[in-house]
């Protein structure tokens, strides 16, 4: 089966053919020839996957998933949430986010987070959604080089190492992102 993701992030192209294997044929926008940027405006997580998947559903006409993640502060009323790629600012700047994510805990106790996916398949002009959650903690500063986004300073709990000290396969046991792709791709193996 084919499927477009919508998206041109290697980073998780490369996660996501991991996770799904080789029963599948993973294209990315780049080769579907999409290349302008998906507009990213609804104030929900879920609302972002599907209005993603179907921008590049109604370009292309092809079976397609989007995903949208959130990273989820308790401490700061669930921020930045939806917002977590342009937390702190339109150029979606890794490090800046973090530096703010850390600026505005400062020295709070409770550093309490979860990272939630969601990722919104069309196929066959249909549409399905799957979530994945993983909660943890936000440390006081970034360890590791592997991952990308706020990996550096999450630490899912029951583990020593943020995502970003993970290797791939590690990461892939437990993710937030692995656990919702596992969804997708049990279903679609059942269709």
């Amino acid at each position: 089966m084919t499927l477009v993701f919508a998206s041109n992030n290697e980073h998780k192209i490369r996660e996501i053919k991991s996770l799904l294997g080789d029963s599948f044929t993973l294209l990315s926008l780049h080769d579907i020839n999409i290349r302008e940027d998906i507009p990213e405006e609804e104030p929900q997580i879920e609302a972002n996957a599907i209005a993603k998947a179907r921008f590049v559903f109604n370009a292309s006409g092809m079976n397609v998933f989007a995903d949208d993640t959130g990273l989820e502060i308790v401490a700061l009323n669930g921020l930045p949430g939806v917002h977590s790629a342009r937390f702190a600012g339109e150029k979606k700047d890794s490090s800046a986010n973090i530096e703010k994510v850390l600026a505005l805990l400062g020295d709070t106790e409770n550093r309490e987070a979860r990272f939630r996916t969601v990722i919104a398949l069309i196929l066959e002009k249909k549409e399905y959604l799957f979530e994945g959650i993983v909660n943890g903690t936000i440390i006081h500063g970034k360890r590791g080089t592997e991952g990308f986004g706020y990996d550096p300073i999450f630490r899912p709990y029951g583990k020593i190492r943020t995502f970003a000290e993970m290797e791939l396969t590690e990461k892939n046991t437990v993710s937030h992102r692995a656990r919702a792709f596992e969804k997708l791709k049990e279903f679609l193996l059942q269709y």
